[in-house]
């Protein structure tokens, strides 16, 4: 168990990762110096100082006393951050001999390992990575903390404490300032694979210029350590696939509400300026409830900035593994260029599969639906007449049309439901109107009829008189 003092170590090479670092230009010191330490010193803050000048043989006395060799000062850093600081390969070696943690982070994030590789101390390197040591410093770390961006935040303030995992599982649901935050987590791999990292870069830069009331809201990330993540609104209501392998099938009305809501955010991406948004991967599982019952798209990992008007194209061929590629279009499948059009056909199979109740394609494994996508096929329509309003079918066939240029923006996409919508409300209207009608005939009969027997009632009570 490590001990903490209020103490702190302030003499040799500092933290890499500290905003102002002693010693010098680069924290060195000469060792040639004798050190005299206070007698009244310390003995944690003296192990310390013992490491800094290398004596073996006193750092083995402490411990042995009971010094704690995980002891972290003011800073959080423990005597093996200035063993690796200042490339005592023989003090580490007896530190992790006497139980020392490996991967020990100080305040500003900084392990052994990384302070080693920034003073550039390759034999400790080697030693601490033998032993398990892993690269924590997280791939956007700022030196001055100046150039800390404003949307950062502090990863202690996240308290997974009853943290659950949401959505597609990347997602954990985490407290923050004391409200309910969604955190995409991403792991230790996205610091060495080139990928992952300018993945988590695009949807970072594409988030802070997203506000809508239909897209997920983004509050904050995690840049400066790691595992990075990115901080969103929480939303408690759950994904639209969950929703829909509850309800089934959904009334025209509520599906025709839900495609206008998916319909104005996507439109709002579409229409950014100066630059369009392509979402990418829009499917049940990345649009989420809120707490009125309306929708807002989310998760956009795969997301691209449209530049300059011109189609872009995906790096390496689809790989299908879970429901998303049920959603895919044919030109993403068939890895050619691609622009605004490919969301609109995900938005076709979304608005069907409200109204059908199941996947699209749903008798068929997830790597063939892209594959009878671009065949020509689209899924059959199998509910009754009456579940599609008039003129939904119709736009959901042009949705999907097999050429892009023939599928309708979605601000044209957004005018079709609105009408589809108040079509359906005046339908309503008029079966309420006549019952209604009918209601207030059957009470003033029921009203008069009473009448009619007070009246003869009375008239028979005069007559016995």
């Amino acid at each position: 168990m490590e001990s903490k003092s209020a103490g702190r170590f302030t003499l040799g090479k500092q933290s890499s990762l500290a905003p102002d670092r002693g010693g010098g230009a680069d924290g060195d010191r000469d060792r040639s110096e004798e050190m005299e330490l206070p007698a009244d010193i310390d003995a944690n803050i003296r192990l310390m100082y013992l490491a800094n000048e290398g004596d073996l043989d006193g750092i083995r006395e402490l411990l042995e006393s009971g010094v704690d060799v995980n002891f972290k000062d003011i800073d959080g850093r423990t005597v093996l951050h200035v063993a690796a600081c200042q490339g005592c390969l023989e003090v580490i070696e007896l530190l992790l001999e006497k139980g020392a943690n490996v991967d020990p982070e100080d305040r500003w994030g900084s392990t052994p390992l990384a302070d080693a590789i920034h003073y550039k101390n390759n034999d400790v390197i080697k030693l601490l990575e033998k032993h398990g040591a892993k690269l924590q410093i997280a791939p956007m770390h700022v030196k001055n903390h100046r150039q800390i961006p404003e949307y950062e935040i502090d990863s202690t303030e996240l308290d997974f404490t009853d943290s659950i995992q949401i959505t597609k599982g990347t997602f954990h649901m985490a407290t923050w300032r004391g409200i309910q935050v969604a955190v995409k987590r991403f792991g230790e791999d996205v610091i060495t694979d080139e990928d992952k990292l300018k993945a988590f870069r695009d949807e970072l830069s594409l988030l802070q210029q997203i506000r809508h009331p239909n897209v997920v809201q983004f509050l904050g990330a995690v840049t400066q350590s790691s595992p990075m993540m990115i901080v969103t609104e929480y939303l408690s209501k759950g994904d639209l696939r969950a929703f829909l392998r509850r309800k089934g099938a959904l009334k025209p009305v509520l599906a025709v509400r839900f495609g206008l809501d998916i319909a104005r955010g996507m439109n709002y991406l579409h229409e950014h300026k100066p630059e369009p948004i392509i979402h990418r991967d829009l499917e049940p599982s990345n649009i989420l409830r809120d707490d009125s019952g309306h929708l807002k798209v989310a998760d956009f990992g795969l997301s691209k900035l449209l530049k300059m008007a011109k189609p872009v194209k995906e790096e390496r061929p689809l790989v299908c593994e879970d429901n998303s590629c049920r959603y895919v279009a044919p030109e993403v499948f068939r890895n050619e260029e691609y622009d605004t059009k490919v969301d609109v056909f995900s938005f076709a199979l979304i608005m069907q599969e409200m109204i059908e109740g199941y996947l699209p394609m749903n008798a068929k494994q997830n790597d063939e639906v892209p594959k009878l996508y671009a065949a020509k096929q689209r899924p059959p329509f199998r509910a009754p007449l009456k579940q599609y309003p008039h003129g939904l079918k119709e736009l959901i066939n042009q949705c999907w049309s097999e050429n892009p240029a023939d599928r309708p923006t979605f601000r044209m996409v957004i005018d079709r439901l609105t009408y589809i919508h108040d079509h359906i409300a005046q339908k309503q209207r008029w079966k309420v109107r006549p019952l209604r009608c009918f209601q207030k005939i059957e009470v003033i009969w029921k009203k008069d009829r009473s009448s009619k027997t007070t009246n003869r009632s009375s008239r028979s009570t005069s007559s016995d008189f």
